[in-house]
């Protein structure tokens, strides 16, 4: 079992920038696939960000070169660090733990509500 607790998200201006925490418990994240995905109102859930346990990252195209992904294994956490802000941005993002490829692992987190003003 894997819990995430996710942290982080607000309201920002179109432009601007905000870092996603992801906190685990229950197991080590140094060797476990963890992504991001989002959830905006009226549309499906879908993928943002992910790192393999070997450090390799994917990104959706809507993000990519804006979005970072990354690990502190130290601390047990994924980040997503997002610059360059849109409106299209707006909506709850979810950790997750385990995906198989760019499809979602069994373990969520609560979700953190990102809101991006024009």
């Amino acid at each position: 079992q894997v819990q995430l607790v996710e942290s982080g998200g607000g309201l920002v201006q179109a432009g601007g920038s905000l870092r996603l925490s992801c906190a685990a418990s229950g197991r080590t994240l140094s060797n476990v696939n963890m992504g991001w995905f989002r959830q905006a109102p009226g549309k499906e859930r879908e993928f943002v960000a992910r790192m393999v346990w070997n450090g390799m990252r994917y990104y959706a195209d809507s993000v990519k070169g804006r979005f970072t992904i990354s690990r502190d294994n130290a601390k047990n956490t994924v980040y997503l660090q997002m610059n360059s802000l849109k409106p299209e941005d707006t909506a709850v993002y979810y950790c997750n733990a385990d995906l198989k490829g760019n499809y979602p692992g069994p373990y969520w987190g609560q979700g953190t509500q990102v809101t991006v003003s024009s």
